[in-house]
């Protein structure tokens, strides 16, 4: 293991924002874990884990001891009359673990097409899109504990899965407490990926895809290819026009609240939950107080889906975390001000 002085981190976050790591330390292997757990000289040091950077938004330098997760590795590890279990490693880029699985034949993650980041961060954010979320065809991971120096293996139960929720983001308040933000590093995951396959196409983006196409049988990879048109069409490639994703949650509210919205905005998107409450599209929210396609500095609203903020200096001219920051308080004090509804942002901020 060897411990890099100075490092730009611009590359390694989908923003495209300037920072730099005053330490940083890849991590290709479980080794390298227990190799900086045995050395004095970091083992009691902060950390803060870095994996494909596309859910964070930096605010300056990073003090902590980087740790970028590397770990590579895709296997079937068992298959059942009921299942593949199928293992990738936590380094690995999301996109083209799903569609290595769904090209060799272990379909099941085909709606999470082209969401940025790496394996490791995907049960950290539960991340989810068009009907599945992670923790439907999670198996378990395996860790290291940055304290303690020994791997240990988490099942779905867990891992605390929530609405773009874990575990991973919970800090350890007390002796019961499981929290493991800043604590542990995912090293790999397992999926479940059910048998018999069945597709899930009942939204209206897929729903249209088949209209389209006259494919209402669509096998995996077709809607693995629809996924991505879908994606390429409403969301900015972060490689070309820096972003990090859906930049708030969609809120919940009571069907009372949602009423009372409704009845002032009756044009508002919402989703019924199935304990009762209704999602609202945080993106329709940001758009109907105008702010789509509007800047603050570098930072915008993306013209096409107002959920995302993207870095409108491009590399020559890059955005800084505090253009993002404000960008994003001002539209949460403007859906506040006209809903009554606070947005939680979803990237983690540093």
């Amino acid at each position: 293991m060897i411990v890099e002085s100075n490092v730009p981190l611009q590359p390694y976050n989908s923003f495209g924002i300037v920072a730099r790591a005053q330490h940083l330390a890849r991590i290709a292997s479980e080794a390298d874990l227990a190799a900086l757990h045995a050395d004095p000289a970091w083992r009691d040091e902060p950390r803060f884990v870095l994996g494909g950077g596309s859910n964070i938004v930096l605010t300056g330098d990073v003090k902590p001891l980087v740790l970028k997760v590397e770990i590579k590795g895709l296997r079937l590890v068992e298959e059942t009359p009921r299942a593949w279990i199928v293992e990738a490693g936590a380094g690995e880029t999301w996109h083209d673990t799903v569609e290595w699985m769904v090209r060799s034949g272990y379909p099941g993650l085909e709606n999470l097409a082209l969401i940025p980041g790496t394996v490791g961060g995907a049960p950290v954010q539960n991340i989810g899109a068009y009907g599945v979320e992670l923790q439907d065809r999670f198996d378990s991971l395996d860790a290291f504990d940055l304290e303690t120096g020994r791997a240990f293996t988490l099942d779905a139960a867990q891992c605390a899965f929530g609405y773009r929720d874990s575990v991973f983001k919970h800090v350890r308040s007390g002796p019961n407490d499981f929290g493991l933000a800043g604590r542990a590093v995912i090293m790999r995951v397992r999926f479940r990926l059910p048998k018999p396959w069945k597709p899930v196409v009942g939204y209206l983006d897929l729903e249209r895809k088949m209209e389209e196409t006259g494919n209402f049988t669509p096998s995996p990879v077709d809607i693995f290819e629809w996924i991505c048109a879908i994606r390429r069409a409403k969301l900015p490639d972060w490689r070309v026009l820096g972003n990090a994703g859906s930049f708030f949650k969609n809120p919940t509210v009571t069907p009372e609240q949602c009423a009372d919205i409704i009845a002032r905005d009756p044009k508002i998107v919402h989703y019924p939950m199935d304990d009762g409450s209704i999602k609202l599209a945080a993106g329709w929210l940001i758009d109907a107080c105008g702010w789509k396609g509007k800047s603050v500095g570098n930072a915008g609203v993306y013209e096409k889906q107002a959920l995302v903020l993207v870095n409108r200096g491009g590399s020559a001219n890059p955005v800084t975390g505090g253009e993002v920051m404000t960008l994003a308080k001002a539209i949460q004090t403007s859906v506040y001000e006209r809903f009554g509804i606070r947005l939680e942002p979803e990237p983690v901020v540093v």
